[in-house]
């Protein structure tokens, strides 16, 4: 498989590091010097320095043979136009654009027209993600797999938790039925068996079906109460989606927003938020508000040094939960390390669900966790694969792979080593980075 790459920013560094990792044949297209060299010099994948909608930049890329192209640079015009060369000059069977104008997102015609399938918005896709941590207060990470029935967790192992020094074997997770996909210890990403030991600070990843989720709360030691009251440090897109969303589940929400101009918009646009015009950082200001009283606090303001200052005050002043948007990937470490509840990348999720339509062998959606380290991936077990009729036992998978779900019809199965693999069944795999090749294998 050929993947052209248009635009050499985070996002497209990130989708390279992905597909390269694996042996895909990768070329990056980017106009700017700085940004090709640092793809040439970390990464093993062909650059082309030029524009992106250009026929000749495109033609030098491999366009003529590629299967997809990727654009994924911060102006949609660019993205637009790459797509529409393609298409019209190259045949392209398939293009996939970032999009952060949600005029163009909404506007089916316009991207048939551009032969765009999907446009994919990196503020829509972070709104997303902290809308399913509201649903799920107690996790540090939520992804949702068949239109939310079945729910990945991400739970950190709290201190006093009677998890604590247990392997899987000796934990009882069985009322409701629950399997522990990976752990995440440190910088380190374990698909574990049943030895491994829960230890403090793990945060572990659970295949949950989403009527369980309370109970395996109370289980695994996880606060589960509703969220009623929000507040949000900036009214940006991924605010006023997250706000306007919110809304019509009636949560009390409360939008700090610096920009005058901003607040009028919010203030015109929904209609049940309070609209503050301040500084989220503002110690003052959160008090006034009665920081303490929240359920949770966001913030994802443009600067990510405010959001975390602000995340911290917030935590500082009693709230319950606290939600952190990083643009920059050096900046997760050390905002997981600081005990902020959840920390979520907007340029991270936009790599990982692009990465999706780039997957073969029947794999529906995925996520990747631990900044890439291991997928969480969504797939078909068609007629042919050497998993049909299998029981789990038998199934020889990948060194670290684990199947957490099986969806059968209508029925969500947390399986056992006898539960057997049918065709057109939908299954929950936990893998790590190296076996993917491997597992695309197996479903085929």
């Amino acid at each position: 498989m050929r993947v052209i790459i248009v635009g050499a920013g985070e996002v497209g560094f990130q989708i390279a590091r992905f597909l390269s990792a694996e042996g895909v044949d990768v070329v990056v297209v980017d106009r700017d010097r700085q940004k090709i060299r640092r793809i040439s010099e970390e990464l093993d994948v062909a650059v082309v320095e030029g524009e992106g909608g250009s026929p000749s930049v495109l033609k030098e890329a491999g366009a003529d043979e590629a299967d997809i192209l990727l654009a994924v640079t911060d102006i949609d015009e660019t993205n637009m136009i790459s797509c529409l060369v393609a298409k019209v000059m190259f045949q392209l069977p398939r293009s996939v654009a970032r999009i952060r104008n949600l005029e163009y997102i909404g506007n089916e015609e316009l991207l048939r027209s551009l032969s765009i399938n999907p446009a994919i918005s990196p503020e829509v896709e972070a709104a997303k993600a902290i809308i399913r941590l509201l649903e799920v207060p107690f996790a540090a990470d939520v992804e949702d797999f068949e239109d939310g029935r079945v729910k990945v967790i991400g739970f950190r192992v709290p201190p006093d938790s009677d998890l604590l020094g247990r392997t899987l074997r000796e934990l009882n997770l069985s009322d409701p039925k629950v399997i522990i996909g990976a752990i995440r210890r440190g910088d380190r990403i374990i698909i574990p068996s049943g030895r491994d030991i829960i230890k403090k600070d793990d945060t572990i990843f659970l295949a949950i079906r989403a009527e369980d989720i309370e109970a395996v709360s109370r289980r695994i030691g996880g606060l589960f109460e509703p969220v009623k009251r929000i507040m949000l440090s900036g009214g940006g897109r991924i605010g006023y989606y997250v706000a306007k969303t919110m809304e019509s589940r009636n949560v009390s929400v409360k939008v700090i927003e610096k920009s005058a101009e901003r607040c009028k918009f919010l203030l015109n646009s929904l209609k049940k938020s309070i609209i503050l015009h301040g500084d989220g950082s503002d110690q003052s200001l959160l008090e006034e508000e009665n920081i303490k009283d929240m359920d949770v606090f966001v913030a994802i303001s443009n600067n990510e040094e405010v959001n975390i200052m602000s995340s911290l005050l917030a935590k500082r002043l009693g709230v319950k939960k606290v939600i952190t948007i990083v643009n920059r990937t050096d900046y997760l470490p050390l905002a997981d390390s600081l005990g902020i509840d959840a920390v979520l990348s907007p340029r991270l999720i936009t790599a990982s669900t692009i990465l999706r339509y780039v997957r073969a062998g029947g794999i529906i959606s995925l996520t990747t966790i631990s900044e890439g380290k291991a997928e969480i991936m969504e797939a078909e077990a068609r007629r042919g694969s050497v998993l049909i009729g299998k029981t789990l036992r038998e199934v020889e998978l990948p060194k670290r792979t684990l199947i957490g779900a099986i969806i059968r019809g209508k029925d969500v199965i947390i399986p056992s080593g006898d539960d057997r693999i049918s065709v057109n069944d939908k299954l929950i795999i936990f893998t790590l980075k190296e076996s993917v090749k491997q597992v695309e294998k197996l479903l085929r």
